[in-house]
């Protein structure tokens, strides 16, 4: 029983990251519904009226650029993720769990952690000179657009680190269960 106290915790933490990046994605996906209203008005101004705002097109960018950054953390707790499964479905859960830890250590996370490095001074430069949009009439602040990248970056880590624990759960479980191929968790 000790083994299995001590092996939960990996799930529950897991666990408490899914949950709070689900709640941060539902959030987020609000502005889907922004963005589409903005799209309407814009095609509503551009063709019934003969003008369009060129604040409104490039809030449209930034709502489907935040949009798509978050949307990925989202993506990999539900594991709706594109992956190239050639020879994933005939591994057994254990070997599945292996491919899995060393993608996310030696792939994910060192490609990760250099996007972080780098979008953090990116997007410090912006906030730092209150960057705004080159054309006159566009957007203030794109420091918060540019803010969006290390902190989706940071949730993708967190997402890819709450898979890392269900696939090291993977190993522990196969392990106590003899080598047999583990239990399924999660996707």
């Amino acid at each position: 029983m000790q083994t299995n106290t001590s092996a939960g915790w990996m799930l529950r933490l897991s666990s408490l990251i899914d949950s709070g990046i689900e709640r941060i994605s539902k959030i987020v996906c609000w502005g889907y519904l922004l963005l589409v209203l903005i799209i309407i008005l814009q095609v509503v101004l551009r063709k019934g009226f003969a003008s369009g705002l060129i604040a409104l097109e490039e809030l449209q960018w930034h709502l489907f650029a935040v949009g798509f950054l978050f949307g990925l953390s989202y993506a990999q707790i539900k594991n709706n993720h594109i992956r190239v499964d050639l020879l994933h479905h005939h591994f057994s859960e254990r070997k599945k769990a292996v491919v899995e830890i060393l993608g996310i250590l030696l792939l994910a996370f060192p490609f990760l952690a250099t996007l972080l490095w780098h979008s953090i001074p990116f997007a410090y430069d912006a906030w730092r000179i209150d960057e705004s949009s080159s054309s006159p009439s566009g957007l203030p602040m794109r420091w918060l657009i540019k803010s969006a990248i290390p902190a989706s970056m940071m949730l993708l880590i967190l997402a890819m680190f709450s898979s890392l624990l269900k696939k090291l759960d993977v190993l522990v479980s196969s392990g106590r269960e003899g080598g047999k191929g583990g239990v399924q968790h999660g996707r």
